[in-house]
This record gives C-alpha cells, sequence and structure tokens, in this order.
C-alpha cells in the first residue's frame, strides 16, 4: 500500500471542486478551519469533528530519556501534545476500505 499525503492545497482543490468556491476563496476556508482547529488546541479546548474524531491536548509530565547512541541520561521536559482519538464511524470506514472514497487514490 502505497503511503500518501493529504496536503493543504490537495484539500483546498476538493472544496473548489466539491462547493464550487474560487480556488482563492477555498484556500482561505481550509485556512480558516486549520486556524480555527489550532486556536482551540492551544487554549486547552477539545475540537470534535462529527464522524471523524476528537482532537485534545495532553499535558506529559518531566522525565528521564536516554539517548539511544551514548545510553547517557537526557531530562525530557513537560510539554503538551495533540492527541487524536477517531470516531467509531471513522474506524468501520477505515476498517472497511472505504476512507471517504480516498482508497484508489495513487
Amino acid at each position: 500500500m502505497a503511503r500518501n499525503t493529504i496536503t493543504r492545497a490537495e484539500l483546498s482543490e476538493a472544496v473548489y471542486r466539491e462547493v464550487g468556491l474560487s480556488r482563492d476563496e477555498s484556500g482561505k476556508l481550509v485556512a480558516s478551519v486549520f486556524d480555527k482547529i489550532s486556536g482551540s488546541l492551544a487554549e486547552g479546548s477539545t475540537v470534535k469533528i462529527s464522524s471523524f474524531g476528537s482532537f485534545s491536548v495532553r499535558e506529559k509530565g518531566q522525565r528521564i530519556g536516554r539517548n539511544p547512541k551514548t545510553g547517557e541520561e537526557v531530562p525530557i521536559l513537560p510539554r503538551r501534545v495533540v492527541v487524536f482519538r477517531a470516531s467509531h464511524v471513522l474506524k468501520d470506514q477505515i476498517n472497511r476500505g472505504a476512507v471517504l472514497g480516498l482508497t484508489d487514490r495513487e
């Protein structure tokens, strides 16, 4: 199975084709959606997208890591990470191999 990355430009193009906005408006819409999601996560809110999943921020505490090359212990500072949890609808689509009609992408 080939690994593909869907880019922001491809999403904008899909909005252009499906919704009928101009290419410029489609790009701005996609950027606006990502800005809203990013801003909400930065504030610590959970972002739920129906039939897709939810994004949330998790606080990770400080811990001791190890440099795999030298074996030296290195402190890993506390940080916030984004976590995604897929909805049951998305999981079912993936397991059926019909993820939003994108399975025949090259």
